[in-house]
């Protein structure tokens, strides 16, 4: 009986290191993770903050450049779609209606 009660201590303790050591090695594996998954990549740097420059007291104020029209005078405009609806074949109350759409845009 004593040979029995030591050989199933003996038993348990092996079970009982057995399930330790199983245990233990699941621990290093991340939550939500396997051991087939490769390693996350490594963060994005971080974004690079320039500070502005400061302006001074004393310096000039720097002076806006003024676009021109691009489009032209409306007469020139109304011109150029009248000549571009007669080339086209356009009859004068089409011309006319063309110019004014055309001019306008």
């Amino acid at each position: 009986m004593e040979m029995m009660k030591r050989s199933s201590i003996l038993m348990g303790a092996v079970l009982w290191a057995l399930i330790a050591v199983n245990t233990a090695s699941a621990q290093l594996i991340p939550p939500g993770g396997s051991q087939l998954n490769p390693p996350l990549p490594p963060p994005p740097p971080p974004p690079k903050i320039e500070v502005p420059a400061i302006p001074q007291i004393d310096a000039p104020l720097p002076v806006p450049q003024v676009q021109g029209l691009q489009r032209g005078s409306f007469g020139d405009r109304i011109t150029r779609c009248l000549e571009d609806g007669a080339a086209a074949g356009l009859g004068p109350n089409q011309r006319s209606a063309y110019s004014r759409a055309c001019a306008n845009q």
